[in-house]
């Protein structure tokens, strides 16, 4: 059986119920930006160097993509970025700490088409609640999706949920396109929708 030596680029949970320290993976407090679903890693790799002072998190549930990828960090020493290999869902649930997350990029989710499938779809109230509790103070949620039926239900969700407000949608520069988009936006039309958390209202404990 082949070992592959293990990459600084990745996180590697010794607990896979709790939070992980991101102060500790990246070695500073600055904002933690995750792009949900990295894949190639083509957004990921451009928005990390383009914003070095942000530290960025891929999460990539396939092995030979965070493989792949992780030499692309390396490679290029983008010392702000690392991958977890871990379906989406749980990671926001488990793994990703509450408020700690200022900015989550969910470009391109398996749409699932067949009817009977939707439920493995990932946009649900359930995902809405990991993301709200996962999301820093002001946090922002930029989604994106080629298959129209599915915007259209993420669209209702995120604007009938009175947790979040929607903003001015997130549009990437050439050289952050994924190859999916890349190809797509060139025949499909795409959409996009982008919503900030609200203030939270104050608890009793709050004085």
């Amino acid at each position: 059986m082949q070992h592959h030596p293990k990459s600084w680029a990745r996180i590697y949970p010794q607990d896979w119920l709790n939070p992980i320290d991101f102060q500790s993976v990246f070695g500073n407090d600055h904002p933690v930006a995750i792009d949900l679903g990295s894949g190639k890693g083509r957004f990921l790799l451009a928005h990390a160097a383009a914003d070095p002072d942000t530290n960025f998190l891929g999460i990539e549930r396939m092995l030979s993509r965070v493989r792949k990828v992780s030499r692309k960090i390396e490679r290029s020493d983008l010392r702000n970025t690392r991958l977890l290999r871990m379906e989406g869902y749980y990671a926001m649930t488990y793994l990703v700490p509450p408020r700690s997350v200022s900015t989550l990029y969910v470009f391109f989710p398996d749409p699932w088409p067949k009817k009977r499938h939707h439920d493995h779809r990932v946009f649900s109230p359930r995902f809405l609640d990991s993301l709200h509790r996962s999301l820093a103070p002001a946090g922002i949620i930029h989604a994106a999706t080629d298959h129209l039926p599915y915007f259209h239900e993420m669209e209702e969700l995120l604007r009938a949920d009175d947790r979040f407000e929607q903003v001015p949608p997130f549009i990437p520069t050439e050289e952050e396109q994924t190859d999916f988009e890349r190809y797509y936006v060139q025949h499909k039309q795409i959409g996009r929708i982008s919503v900030q958390k609200k203030p939270e209202p104050p608890t009793e404990d709050t004085p």
